[in-house]
């Protein structure tokens, strides 16, 4: 504690529910930025927790506290001391500032801001399409069930502009406008009754949008019980993938969102230690949608009438789309990743969708289980009818045994903690062998391994669904 003739900075005064009822410069203008005011409860989270310590247990406190306000970092020495009124009962707290140190916030990277702001959009959308350079569409995803006709008339019109299909309240100008101009556009689609904002990623370097843009469209309100609810009542009852993926997808992505709103302080300024727990929240919950999103495709693939489309595809264009999906994950950890070059090629008979989902469950599975600054290569290859594309890690690899079980439902190899559901790879093989392929694994202790997705070649086309 101070001594006498300890100089103070600051004095401030709570009440016993909290409240910062007096306060002086610099605290005072602190509170503001946290978000509260003078007669609000305090609203720097490490200097509560000082305050709500002090009033428990009656104890005079001398700590330093750490705090944002937006553009700087504050870091502060405090003593609190309770008080008491006549009758001798707790009456709040009395703040005395001994220090206060100011440094200015490093600048934010743009492109990972860019980036946070994109991921935050996709688990908001309800609806995903992929546009060309033009804004003409190309697909359309959605499962919200007030959509449903807005999807089909945009499937059945691909090539034109999205905005034809959308109603710019405000706006006759001639559309498609500028991307940028688009991008956070309020709009209304015929059909739905809720209000939705239009959120465009332009794809392609070094001109964005000449490779075409991800349109995200997001609802002002999540879709109501009793109208999710009439939507997915079948006369063959319900089912996890059709009728509880929908209705469980939104809420979580929205508790993602939110999460990662708060993680990155875009809704305002954020002491570290809480941006953690918001960190661990979009993290819990994205491995909660990966789980309902194995067990919606586990039953998909488990079902009888299970098929896949004979596509003539190109592999080589597969596996650098993966790579291009999980580049920012692998640099995170210093992973390379090798895809095949420009100019190789192999063609073969398989779901475009169902190669891309196998692959990028063995790339994101390499990327997972493989040390920092290695690498992990996309090989081509043919053999006889059967075209080959081999996903090859640095990693410690499986020993026989481990290699017997790899394919099982639900089996983790003792693995713990890493989000898995166990489901990736059996599902995977399952979708191999419904496209007439197969999905194998070859390995040994400390030696990495590899993966191995086999199809048709191109020239064993079938016109039947497998």
């Amino acid at each position: 504690m101070a001594t006498v003739g300890t100089r103070y900075l600051a004095h401030a005064r709570t009440d016993t529910e909290g409240r910062l009822v007096e306060a002086e410069e610099p605290l005072a203008q602190l509170q503001v930025a946290c978000g509260g005011a003078v007669g609000t409860r305090v609203a720097i989270p490490e200097l509560l927790a000082l305050v709500e310590k002090t009033q428990r247990f009656g104890l005079r406190l001398a700590r330093q506290f750490e705090a944002v306000d937006g553009e700087h970092r504050i870091t502060a020495w405090v003593e609190i001391a309770p008080l008491t009124n006549e009758a001798g009962e707790a009456a709040g707290c009395t703040i005395d500032v001994v220090s206060w140190q100011s440094e200015d916030l490093p600048p934010e990277n743009d492109i990972a801001a860019a980036r946070r702001r994109i991921e935050i959009n996709r688990h908001l959308a309800d609806c995903t399409a992929r546009l060309d350079s033009g804004q003409r569409l190309l697909s359309v995803e959605t499962e919200a069930p007030d959509l449903a006709d807005f999807s089909q008339k945009a499937l059945a019109n691909v090539g034109k502009p999205w905005t034809d299909f959308v109603d710019l309240p405000g706006n006759a100008h001639r559309q498609p406008l500028h991307w940028r101009l688009l991008d956070g556009a309020r709009c209304e689609i015929d059909g739905s009754q809720r209000s939705w904002t239009a959120h465009l990623e332009p794809l392609g370097q070094p001109q964005p949008g000449s490779a075409g843009f991800v349109l995200y469209l997001s609802a002002d309100r999540p879709l109501a019980n009793a109208d999710a609810g009439e939507a997915a009542e079948t006369s063959e009852g319900p089912s996890f993938g059709r009728d509880l993926t929908p209705v469980l997808r939104q809420p979580i992505n929205r508790i993602i969102a939110n999460a990662e709103t708060i993680r990155t302080k875009l809704a305002g300024p954020l002491a570290d230690e809480y941006s953690s727990y918001a960190a661990d929240i979009a993290t819990a919950a994205q491995h909660l949608l990966a789980l309902i999103d194995d067990l919606s495709d586990l039953e998909v693939v488990e079902s009888e009438d299970f098929v896949t489309a004979p596509d003539r595809i190109e592999l080589a264009d597969v596996a650098r789309r993966a790579c291009g999906i999980l580049g920012v994950r692998a640099r995170e950890k210093g992973i390379t990743l090798v895809a095949p070059p420009e100019g190789e090629s192999q063609l073969a008979i398989a779901e475009f969708r169902r190669v891309l989902q196998i692959l990028l469950n063995l790339v994101a599975n390499a990327i997972r289980y493989s040390p920092d600054e290695s690498q992990v290569w996309i090989r081509l290859d043919r053999i006889g009818s059967r075209a080959l594309i081999t996903v090859a890690d640095q990693g410690h690899g499986l020993d026989e045994q481990q290699q017997e079980r790899v394919f099982e439902k639900f089996e983790r190899l003792g693995r713990s903690g890493d989000g898995g559901s166990g489901l990736g790879l059996y599902i995977s093989r399952r979708i191999a062998r419904a496209m007439d392929g197969d999905l194998t694994v070859e390995s040994a202790p400390g030696q990495g391994a590899r993966f191995t997705l086999s199809v048709p070649a191109a020239d064993d086309l079938r016109q039947k669904p497998r």
